[in-house]
């Protein structure tokens, strides 16, 4: 298994790959809201491709997505240590699709 500057430990579940314990804890935690009425939709890992005029700067996946009791919609990324590479994919992510909030989760029962 590759080594992480952070520490953190891959986790398998349901058939997806979790790059922390942090990140699989809060999916664990929002399919409990799901089955609960609270959340809907969740997705796992949806892409966020960054083009500008034409040229692609990078992919951005996101950690979930789904939508709330509002039926806003809500991205979310799990981050224990948020590096200076995650705020600029945060910027450029949020700049390339207007009205989007990437919210940041430290804890899985935020």
């Amino acid at each position: 298994m590759a080594y992480n500057k952070y520490g953190a430990i891959k986790v398998k579940l349901d058939g997806y790959v979790f790059d922390s314990k942090l990140e699989a804890a809060r999916y664990k935690f929002l399919k409990e809201l799901e089955r609960a009425g609270a959340v809907s939709d969740i997705e796992v890992h949806p892409p966020y491709p960054c083009f500008i005029e034409g040229k692609k700067i990078c992919l951005y996946k996101a950690d979930f997505k789904y939508k709330n009791a509002n039926g806003e919609e809500v991205v979310e990324d799990t981050k224990g240590v948020q590096t200076d590479v995650f705020k600029l994919k945060k910027k450029l992510v949020e700049a390339l699709y207007p009205g989007l909030i990437i919210q940041i989760v430290s804890s899985p029962r935020e």
